[in-house]
């Protein structure tokens, strides 16, 4: 399914930066990553262009001039608290590499590329959010979200 990338959070009290997505059925699915990453994320999130080319950049400029460009990342299973990815590159999707679904966020940011996450993923760690027709005002919505936030533990995804 594709989601959209929410944003770059801190999980308290762990000092924890996480990423999170939102499913068009409106699960949240927190993801847990390193700082480096969430930097970049949050980069691409803002429209931050350094000056000179970051890591992400880089990749994904070698694999346009490769010919291999990213067409989508995926988000495909959860095995023990850790999150698995993979980036689909290529014309037609046939090249299929391995990635920590982080950088894989970071570069499809970057390139414009779709983020999926499979069924089973958003089943069992995504965190469901009322339809904003239905929901409470904004303000209200985001200190329960830091509530839950605030309660969970990586290992809560074990």
């Amino acid at each position: 399914m594709t989601v959209e990338v929410v944003g770059v959070r801190v999980e308290m009290p762990s000092n924890s930066p996480i990423v999170l997505v939102r499913s068009p059925d409106d699960l949240l699915l927190p993801i847990w990553i390193g700082p480096n990453e969430a930097a970049a994320i949050a980069m691409a999130l803002q429209g931050v262009n350094p000056p000179r080319p970051l890591t992400h950049d880089l990749f994904v400029a070698a694999l346009e001039l490769l010919g291999e460009p990213l067409r989508s990342v995926r988000i495909t299973r959860l095995e023990d608290g850790v999150f698995f990815g993979e980036l689909v590159l290529g014309e037609h999707g046939r090249t299929i590499v391995d990635a920590r679904p982080s950088d894989a966020i970071a570069l499809a940011l970057r390139a414009g590329a779709p983020v999926l996450v499979a069924d089973a993923v958003l089943g069992e760690a995504g965190v469901p959010v009322e339809p904003e027709d239905q929901a409470e005002d904004e303000s209200e919505a985001v200190e329960r979200f830091r509530e839950f936030l605030d309660s969970v533990e990586p290992q809560d995804f074990q």
